[in-house]
């Protein structure tokens, strides 16, 4: 090993680097010399084998080399870096239109539901949710519906096939004695057909007075079209006080329906049935020159109160319910309540 070894090592790679046009080849240049198998790299791994004089007089002008190739390596680097950089800005097309970023949407129901929870939160009501799958008690029995009542036809019901072992632990957890009266007959299972079952849940549990609300789906077994669907969701509202009448739900729905709709909104009361309240009506706002029939209410009947261990004599109180789609429909011009469950997302998107 000479110092003409060194020299020809140092030519060799000034020649490789001139000739290095990006980074992928400059690095192929640094692992020929300085990688673990560089030829300098072996030059300087053989120094401890030449002799003394010779390796004084190689060793420095070989660390020298190594030094030099390194500095020559990172300034090449750098000088690389930015070219590229440089080059890639100057080929952006700063007049060509970028690309759109596509952001999620809130469902429509979710957000009629959160304008209508924030509605009836400033007036005090509480935002409470009930099981999806009730039990014939729940859904019918406890709101005066009972069994071959007329009323049930209207309700197209979901009927799941009976779970011996849960209708004992639901019959645990809600201290019903098993030959009460007021205990369900085997509490056949089903999917409730209307937010109302939550009242009974919530009476039982709860002393008056309190205002609730009830939001969630509810099922029926119903051919679909453009107004009709087997899910759809609901809201249910309940107020109990000593001195509640139709007159503070006159006040409560009227500014409901303001708030949703605007101020100059027109509505009035119709008489109507619900085996749940005594009396009823329907709710009819006037919307772009029609009469739409936009919920039920009425005050609780005293069967119900009975039902839940209240003293109707001492306790009354009003409830009503309203279809979140026919709200969306009305309010967003949604023409087919089958486009909320479709899952086109050309639709999400416009909301």
């Amino acid at each position: 090993m000479t110092e003409s070894n060194v020299n020809k090592i140092k030519n060799s790679f000034l020649k490789d680097a001139e000739n290095v046009k990006d980074l992928k080849s400059l690095e192929q240049v640094r692992v020929k010399y300085l990688g673990r198998k560089g030829e300098l790299t072996a030059i300087l791994r053989s120094l401890k084998n030449l002799p003394i004089q010779e390796r004084r007089r190689v060793a420095p002008k070989a660390q020298q080399l190594k030094k030099e190739l390194e500095e020559t390596i990172t300034k090449k680097q750098k000088e690389l870096s930015t070219f590229n950089f440089q080059h890639s800005v100057l080929s952006i097309d700063v007049t060509k239109p970028g690309h759109k970023i596509k952001i999620g949407h809130i469902h429509p129901l979710s957000k009629i539901e959160e304008e209508i929870r924030h509605v009836f939160l400033s007036m005090n009501f509480s935002v409470v949710e009930g099981p999806e799958i009730e039990n014939e008690y729940y859904n019918f029995d406890a709101l005066n519906i009972p069994k071959d009542h007329p009323a049930r036809d209207g309700w197209n019901t979901f009927w799941l096939k009976a779970q011996t072992d849960a209708e004992q632990t639901q019959r645990a957890a809600e201290k019903i004695p098993r030959n009460s009266a007021s205990s369900p007959r085997k509490s056949a299972l089903l999917l409730r057909t209307h937010t109302s079952p939550m009242q009974i849940h919530y009476m039982k549990n709860h002393q008056p007075p309190f205002q609730i609300i009830v939001p969630g789906r509810v099922f029926r077994y119903e051919a679909t079209d453009a107004s009709h669907e087997t899910t759809f969701s609901q809201m249910e509202g309940l107020m109990v006080g000593k001195d509640v009448s139709l007159a503070n739900f006159k006040f409560i729905i009227e500014h409901f329906l303001k708030k949703l709709f605007g101020s100059e909104i027109e509505f009035e009361l119709r008489p109507s049935y619900y085996p749940f309240t005594e009396p009823s009506v329907d709710v009819y706002m006037k919307w772009r020159g029609k009469w739409l029939e936009v919920a039920g209410a009425g005050m609780v009947h005293p069967k119900v109160f009975e039902a839940v261990g209240y003293n109707p004599y001492e306790w009354q109180g009003f409830a009503f319910g309203f279809g979140l789609n026919r709200l969306a429909m009305i309010k967003y011009k949604i023409p087919d309540i089958r486009l909320f469950y479709n899952g086109d997302l050309r639709f999400i998107r416009q909301f």
